[in-house]
């Protein structure tokens, strides 16, 4: 089984659900998008426990859980945190930060132990064995991840359209995270039908619906959701 808690499950202009992320196994973060520190405490998860934080792209909804989170991990420190992500990730981050915390973030960065990585076709990071595909999301670079836990493949897509890529990352794996943001199609996200066309073409595969604008497609998680799988 893997443990998955959605701290968010909406798309960036949802008024309904929080911006997506999702703790894996109490130590592994994917995305940033929730107001982390928040839910990690209301879901009883502990912020130093993250080993490692991967990141599917730099939007937004995506990503700007970060700053406050590794601020907390530069007050509380517990070990090395790197951040894993598309081309760019360093600088992205540092432009990010610095604009949060001013000079004082390269104190804060140094005493977070945070590193940043930019995500190879296959490696290990925190004891994970992970690959990455690159996902069709427009013109923003994004990455779809198959983490490979206990002997189980999870497969977390960011957001993007049904794509031959979006069928390899989610081909055989035991769970995969995508998304269903609306029930219209669009020129960069998924679909509540895509999804679920996408979900009867890999029978063997629990799918779990995230990225969601407003209402409740079948299969989505909920906000605070914890699930085993």
């Amino acid at each position: 089984m893997v443990k998955l808690a959605f701290l968010g499950t909406g798309a960036a202009f949802s008024l309904e659900r929080y911006n997506g992320a999702v703790v894996v196994e109490g130590r592994l973060l994917l995305d940033a998008g929730a107001p982390l520190l928040h839910h990690m405490h209301r879901l009883d998860i502990d912020p130093g426990r993250i080993e490692a934080v991967f990141l599917t792209h730099f939007h937004g909804d995506h990503a700007l859980g970060l700053p406050t989170f590794l601020l907390y991990r530069a007050f509380h420190p517990s070990g090395p945190l790197p951040l894993l992500g598309p081309p760019g990730i360093a600088d992205w981050v540092e432009q990010l930060c610095r604009l949060a915390w001013h000079e004082d973030w390269p104190g804060f960065r140094e005493r977070a132990r945070v590193t940043y990585h930019e995500a190879a076709p296959s490696g290990r990071i925190a004891g994970v064995r992970y690959e990455s595909l690159a996902l069709d999301h427009g013109s923003m670079e994004c990455r779809g991840y198959r983490l490979h836990l206990d002997g189980r493949v999870l497969a977390y897509a960011g957001d993007t359209v049904v794509s031959p890529a979006l069928e390899r990352l989610v081909e055989g794996a035991d769970v995969a995270i995508t998304e269903a943001t609306s029930p219209h199609p669009s020129g960069v996200h998924t679909s509540w039908e895509q999804a679920q066309a996408l979900a009867a073409r890999h029978p063997g595969t629990r799918f779990v619906f995230n990225h969601v604008a407003a209402g409740h497609p079948p299969g989505a998680a909920r906000d605070l959701e914890v699930i085993e799988v």
